[in-house]
Parts: structure tokens; C-alpha cells; sequence
């Protein structure tokens, strides 16, 4: 979604190999365990999803945890009853939405940046109709701009 409101062609990046690499010193069942077992650590915590994958990437060399616990970080976090309210890229959006409206309080003749907070406003409404869709925010849950300052 990063390159959604600009005039650029597409991104250059790495991609996943389409077979699953053998990781020596990732196999078994107990580094599966492992791997659920720290993910869920880290959730109580207070570490988001991202993070948990980043800190399991840098400091335990687990390069996907889908590919060693044999299922995604979201369902191993809805199966140990740790789920966040809110998706952490919508949370995300909404908070640099209110940012910006700080922003713009402080300075009213920054008139790029209302432009700017229209597109992340454009952008939080096209997700929330998808999380909507899909049932991980409730239905009537909607954006508005007053509503997210004060959060």
C-alpha cells in the first residue's frame, strides 16, 4: 500500500522462494513449539505482531514463523486468546492520520500535507471496508477524524 497515491510504477523487492527451504536448525516438532511458544511470549508482553517477527528474524534466526510452527502468527495468537482489537496496519494508519492532524492544527497554511491526510483518510476508510468484509473489526465501526483524536 505504500506506493498506492504516487506516480510510481512499482517497488523493487526480494521475494519469498517458491519452495521451502530446509532450515538445518529449524526442524522437528520442539522448534515448532519453540517458535509458538515465543511468539505468544512476546505477544504478552505487549510486542505487535511486526515486532514479534522482527525480534524472532534477528535474535533467534527464525526466518518465517508460518514455515517452522506450520501456521501463521495470527492464528497462533487467536489460539492462545491474545488477538488485538484492532489490526495493527489500520491502528498504524490511524494513529499517523491523527499525527498529521496535529500537525496541521499547528500550522494551517501547510497545504501539501491536507492533501496528505486526505490520502491516509482515503486509505483507513478502503480498510476498514475490508476488515469489515472479513469480520476483524465490527461492523460498525467507523473512522472519523475528532473521533481518532481523542484516542
Amino acid at each position: 500500500m505504500g506506493r498506492l497515491h504516487s506516480h510510481m510504477h512499482g517497488k523493487s523487492h526480494s521475494i519469498r522462494p517458491a519452495d521451502a527451504p530446509v532450515w538445518d536448525w529449524l526442524e522437528g516438532e520442539e522448534a515448532g513449539k519453540a517458535a509458538e511458544e515465543l511468539v505468544v511470549k512476546y505477544a504478552k508482553d505487549g510486542m505487535s505482531p511486526s515486532q514479534i517477527g522482527v525480534k524472532l528474524r534477528d535474535q533467534h534466526a527464525v526466518p518465517l514463523v508460518k514455515r517452522v510452527a506450520g501456521k501463521p502468527m495470527k492464528r497462533i495468537l487467536e489460539d492462545a486468546g491474545i488477538v488485538p482489537e484492532m489490526p495493527e496496519d489500520l491502528e498504524n494508519m490511524v494513529k499517523k492520520a491523527v499525527g498529521l492532524q496535529r500537525h496541521l492544527k499547528a500550522n494551517r497554511g501547510d497545504r501539501r500535507n491536507v492533501r496528505s491526510l486526505e490520502l491516509i483518510e482515503a486509505k483507513v476508510h478502503r480498510l476498514a471496508v475490508y476488515y469489515k468484509r472479513t469480520g476483524r473489526i465490527p461492523a460498525g465501526w467507523k473512522y472519523k477524524s475528532t473521533v481518532a483524536q481523542l484516542e
